[in-house]
């Protein structure tokens, strides 16, 4: 075996039609495209989603869901991060500077700060938003809960 002598597979290889070619080819006149009506033009293009004249199926399935414009979309942060952060960089106070040096948060982005974990250091914390749960585990420990 070497590479003088090697071909596809049988049946893999297709020759083209040749279209418009003459009435002897068999593929001459309509060039296989039958008589007449949008699609035996030049320049015809089917629209997105056409079916035929049947009803297409963004037009059968209903509309629905709302999206509130009026929505404020949070990050939230649990205060377990905060904890280790706080650990790590030694600090007492952590606000959107420091989130966003840390990479936790971008510099447009919303923060509300939740209260998974535990906290036991005293912490100044500065956050668009707190729940309930965070505002109470702060305080536990004589910080405070600053909101933007």
């Amino acid at each position: 075996m070497d590479l003088s002598n090697l071909k596809p597979a049988k049946g893999s290889v297709k020759e083209n039609k040749r279209l418009g070619r003459g009435q002897g080819s068999g593929r001459g006149g309509t060039s296989t495209r039958g008589h007449k009506g949008a699609q035996s033009r030049s320049g015809y293009s089917r629209k997105i989603g056409f079916e035929g004249g049947q009803m297409p199926l963004q037009r059968r399935v209903p509309k629905f869901g709302f999206r509130n414009v009026n929505r404020r979309e949070y990050k939230g942060i649990n205060i377990g991060t905060l904890q280790s952060l706080a650990e790590k960089n030694d600090l007492e106070k952590i606000d959107l500077v420091v989130l966003i040096s840390a990479g936790l948060v971008s510099k447009n982005a919303l923060v509300k700060i939740l209260g998974k974990g535990t906290l036991d250091r005293k912490l100044e914390v500065h956050a668009h938003a707190f729940s309930k749960s965070a505002v109470k585990a702060i305080e536990a420990n004589n910080g405070t809960a600053v909101k933007l």
